[in-house]
């Protein structure tokens, strides 16, 4: 297992938390929580050794392709593809967005 952290830049918080996905064979797990900072932090729990480049790579890009919002982002993952993974995570943050 390997821990990574990263920041970015960010707009305002989401509304609300929220999880997606399930830590399973081939899944990831994301979770959200706004914070009142200007930047979104990335917590990635992996079970892929020697991904740290494949993440940051995940994640320049995701922050040139839109605004990330203010906040915590966990990512627990076990090996999903970036097509899962940029799902999840798109998943969490459109349900923080509508949380109440």
């Amino acid at each position: 297992m390997e821990r990574f952290e990263f920041t970015y830049p960010a707009a305002k918080p989401l509304a609300g938390h929220a999880e997606a996905g399930v830590v399973g064979s081939g899944d990831l797990e994301a979770l959200y929580e706004p914070k009142t900072i200007n930047e979104l932090k990335i917590i990635v729990t992996t079970s892929v050794d020697g991904s740290h480049t494949l993440w940051q790579n995940f994640f320049d890009r995701l922050n040139a392709l839109r605004e990330l919002p203010a906040g915590r982002l966990d990512i627990n993952d076990f090996g999903a593809t970036p097509g899962v993974a940029r799902l999840r995570i798109e998943q969490v943050f459109e349900e923080a967005e509508h949380a109440n």
